[in-house]
């Protein structure tokens, strides 16, 4: 799976390209996962072969803690648009298009759609994802090299240097468990050496072997179907959003989604039944909840985190996503933690004059 991290440090920079695709595919899996980790407080790790498994450590807590889960549930219910995945767009005059909250993962349950999607995909003229590269990744991956300092440390520093002793012991010992010396990576910004490490065994074996993830899927398929592909960011964008969160903030989720072992992919399996069930609005209060508990007081990571990668982005979003969608018989799929909330995608292009209503 890590082959290419044998490879001299010039090799790697070369494939760099990939890899960070990967790690976009994976963005809120990462963030999402390693805060809700302490919330639920996972058991020990388990077998290997129990990797591609995984429970729904939302149904144990509804069991073990249903007054917290109550408090959960209360609050997504009160997040606007925190139900649905699946939304019809409208707006006088044009063709009615659709709006898909996506996960970034190949899971074939994923992979399916809500009923009715794949109906309004095929009809589509225009096909809209969140960066259209994810379709070219050696004119992305030249992109990346042009600005090295968002993937790598290029001021002489490397990760050694912002780790504790006993954080730098967990580190090397987590990544040597996955064939990766520290030394080879170590000069890797810290949520790049997180992208190899924040998804189970499974996951990780479909994407080396040329799954696609949704976005990735609907978009390849767009251009065999001679569809208008559309990408609303660019991967130095994304990066970008990535790399103005703290360096301790990107530590914190390394050192936690090492923590995880095998178990975690009883956290992939978590968020995606919630996927699977529409309940985005319960995302946001989890990590909210769990950023309170990690550092009472201070919320400062989770508002970071809210800010640049989720709103920031949702109003480059619907900005550039309006004249597409003013063209009409649009399939718009984005990250489906995108869709919810005040300042979500579906709210602000409703103030741009569409009419939006969850579709199943």
């Amino acid at each position: 799976m890590f082959q290419h991290l044998a490879k001299p440090a010039r090799a790697v920079a070369r494939e760099l390209g990939d890899t960070v695709l990967t790690l976009i595919a994976t963005l809120h899996v990462l963030f999402a996962l390693s805060l809700i980790v302490t919330l639920l407080s996972l058991s020990p790790a388990r077998a290997a072969q129990d990797a591609c498994g995984g429970r729904n450590l939302i149904a144990e807590m509804r069991a073990s803690d249903p007054a917290r889960f109550a408090a959960l549930e209360r609050q997504a219910a009160a997040v606007p648009n925190g139900k649905g995945l699946f939304w019809k767009i409208e707006k006088p005059g044009i063709a009615s298009s659709y709006l898909l909250g996506t996960m970034h993962v190949t899971d074939p349950r994923v992979l399916a759609m809500p009923k009715g999607a794949s109906e309004a995909y095929e009809t589509a003229k225009t096909v809209i994802v969140e960066s259209d590269e994810i379709v070219d990744e050696r004119k992305a991956a030249a992109a990346l090299l042009m600005q090295p300092e968002l993937t790598m440390f290029t001021d002489g520093k490397s990760i050694k240097d912002f780790l504790k002793a006993e954080e730098q012991e967990k580190l090397t010992a987590g990544l040597k468990e996955r064939g990766i010396p520290l030394t080879l990576v170590a000069k890797m910004k810290p949520w790049m050496i997180a992208s190899f490490v924040a998804l189970p065994a499974c996951e990780m074996s479909r994407k080396a072997a040329g799954a696609s993830f949704l976005d990735k899927k609907l978009a390849e398929d767009a251009l065999k179907q001679g569809k208008s592909l559309k990408g609303l960011e660019t991967l130095v964008e994304q990066l970008k959003a990535m790399d103005a969160l703290p360096v301790q903030f990107h530590l914190d989720a390394l050192i936690e989604t090492l923590d995880l072992g095998d178990t975690v992919a009883d956290v992939m399996e978590t968020t995606t039944e919630l996927y699977l069930t529409g309940d985005t609005g319960m995302v946001m209060p989890l990590m909210k909840a769990v950023s309170e508990e990690k550092s009472p007081g201070d919320s400062t990571d989770y508002a970071d985190f809210e800010q640049r990668i989720v709103i920031d982005r949702n109003k480059t979003m619907a900005a550039r996503a309006r004249p597409i969608l003013d063209g009409g018989n649009v399939f718009m799929a984005v990250g489906a933690l995108h869709l919810p909330g005040d300042e979500g995608v579906i709210e602000l292009l409703r103030k741009d004059g569409f009419s939006i209503t969850a579709v199943n």
